[in-house]
């Protein structure tokens, strides 16, 4: 099957051409998108932002103290564009005292909402462990990038600490920026709000492979010695019905009970997700904590074969939750066979996240390190936004996020739905630039955009990056957190078909997974390089990428075919 191109958009003193180009402009105009857009970019402008470009360091612009400010874009598009209208259909007015800086042309803006998925990275490993290559369907490329925690500024506060750097690709005029977003850790022996967490298991046939329902037994009996006594876990099962086997419960002294009812599990018939959804959102609204951070914790192959299939059927009972009781729903991926788009759809609707696991090490990683510190909300409905300029860059891609995008024009819209994002968490953008020849200054401004968990006010930080961060060469000395960004974000590409500029070859890849790995001494950067590897030896020898797209200005659309 031939598949699209990317796309381009030319423009002539300030006018756009080209009919293809046109076409494709009024359509991102007028049509809905997905609203979990790439959280990414948004984590652009966090807070008082540090930038540091690789070997040379960027311009920096704090945001007001307050967070609600963001400075001026530069002239990103068409001379005289100013900011939206605030009546437009989508665009929420400016509240008192909020300042707001011109929007600029659409073609040079990024905008997405906020993600910390990784269960795309998680199942290739699996996949690749097995000797076959993933299904490039299955293939993020953010997931990959947020499977690594690089060491970004954090804030005080809730909200963002965002760090952008840079620096050349070796091809001409290419550069990769990155945009890095973390959120203050959680302080495990202070205060938190306490939990309520439904747990939906699909003990169904095809959960009696071993690495699934044993996993899910395990993870389970794992976390329950992590929660703290105020803490309130319920669980549903599913197959071809569903049944909950413990309404909300506080685990204080319920320990033993719930470690009982989690070692009794057992597998049964066929896989009707929709029954345990159901049911689990039931029995969540049921044992709802008001002031508690309510979420539904979905564990299954999600490989759905009774009741409804499809996610759409259920999505609606998962947004009407969220809404009404802020129920999110967070989804963990189990066996060699899953269903990661079912998942996934789950997962963006109830304002959530998905993983993988497929050892017990990854289990412990998952229901140890990260749930039961995550349960503390830092933002909610997050989003980002990167503006370039257009006197510096000629085109620009972010890799990945593709449906994650937000309409440009619904950035400030409080109604549109983003990204909820925990304590301790890390969000990765990268963007692959091409600056003009001989120009100077600003490259790009990025906002991030949240709502305070507690008082749902909104708040904004910002931030620049500029030609002075990108000079130096990507794989030169003292930049191993990029050059791993680059490396994860490199290798989803290749597996999903993709010719990003400057990419080496998977072997290469490999090579320099593995200096870093023996200079930090990272299992987790080896296992990458393991995973390089091991494509390359089932893909073969892959030809050296084109110059991607062809002549013309702005934004780079992915031609991937799957996004």
């Amino acid at each position: 099957m031939l598949l699209p191109g990317p796309s381009f958009v030319t423009f002539t003193n300030g006018l756009r051409r080209g009919g293809d180009d046109v076409e494709r402009n009024e359509e991102r105009g007028n049509r809905p998108r997905r609203t979990r857009v790439p959280a990414v970019l948004a984590g652009l402008l966090a807070a008082g932002i540090a930038l540091t470009g690789c070997g040379a360091a960027g311009a920096d612009r704090s945001a007001k103290e307050d967070g609600r400010t963001a400075p001026a874009v530069p002239d990103g598009g068409r001379a005289g564009t100013g900011a939206p209208d605030a009546g437009r259909t989508g665009t929420a007015a400016p509240r008192e005292g909020e300042q707001r800086s011109p929007s600029p042309a659409p073609d040079y803006l990024s905008t997405f909402a906020l993600d910390v998925d990784t269960a795309s990275y998680g199942y290739a490993r699996r996949a690749l462990a097995e000797g076959r290559l993933p299904d490039p369907a299955t293939v993020r490329p953010e997931e990959f990038v947020n499977s690594f925690r690089p060491n970004y500024e954090r804030p005080a506060d809730n909200g963002f600490g965002v760090t952008l750097d840079g620096a050349r690709t070796g091809r001409d005029g290419w550069s990769l920026v990155r945009v890095g977003l973390a959120t203050r850790g959680a302080d495990r022996s202070g205060e938190r709000p306490p939990a309520a967490l439904t747990f939906v298991v699909d003990v169904s046939g095809s959960m009696d492979e071993p690495g699934r329902l044993d996993l899910v037994k395990e993870s389970l009996g794992l976390l329950v010695g992590e929660l703290r006594d105020d803490d309130s876990i319920a669980l549903v099962t599913f197959s071809s019905e569903a049944e909950t086997r413990l309404p909300m419960t506080r685990v204080g002294e319920a320990r033993d009970r719930i470690r009982e009812v989690v070692g009794s599990l057992e597998t049964a018939a066929s896989t009707n997700v929709e029954a345990g959804v159901r049911t689990g959102y039931d029995t969540a609204v049921a044992g709802h904590r008001a002031g508690a951070t309510n979420r539904v914790v979905l564990l299954s192959d999600a490989l759905a074969n009774t009741g409804s299939t499809e996610a759409e059927t259920i999505l609606a009972r998962i947004d009407e939750e969220r809404r009404e009781y802020g129920i999110t729903l967070f989804g963990v991926g189990v066996g060699s066979e899953f269903g990661d788009a079912f998942m996934e759809k789950l997962a963006d609707r109830g304002d959530g996240q998905t993983t993988y696991v497929s050892d017990s090490a990854q289990a412990r990683k998952v229901f140890v390190d990260q749930l039961p510190a995550h349960v503390e909300l830092r933002a909610r409905d997050a989003r980002a936004q990167v503006a370039f300029d257009r006197r510096t860059v000629e085109k620009f891609r972010l890799i990945g996020y593709e449906n994650r995008e937000v309409a440009d024009e619904d950035f400030r819209n409080d109604r549109v739905d983003g990204g909820e994002i925990g304590a301790g968490h890390t969000v990765t953008a990268l963007y692959a630039v091409r600056t003009r020849p001989g120009a100077s200054g600003t490259v790009a401004t990025a906002t991030v955009r949240w709502l305070d968990p507690v008082t749902r006010a909104p708040r904004e930080r910002s931030g620049t990056v500029a030609t002075g961060a990108l000079t130096a060469d990507i794989w030169g000395g003292g930049h191993d957190s990029l050059q791993l960004t680059a490396i994860a974000a490199y290798f989803a590409d290749a597996l999903r078909g993709g010719a990003l500029p400057g990419a080496p070859g998977l072997g290469t890849l490999a090579g320099r997974a593995d200096a870093i790995a023996g200079r930090s001494g990272s299992a987790v950067v080896r296992e990458l390089a393991e995973a390089v590897r091991k494509a390359e030896s089932l893909r073969g020898p892959a030809e050296e990428p084109s110059e991607p797209g062809g002549p013309g200005e702005g934004e780079l659309r992915s031609g991937d075919p799957y996004s």
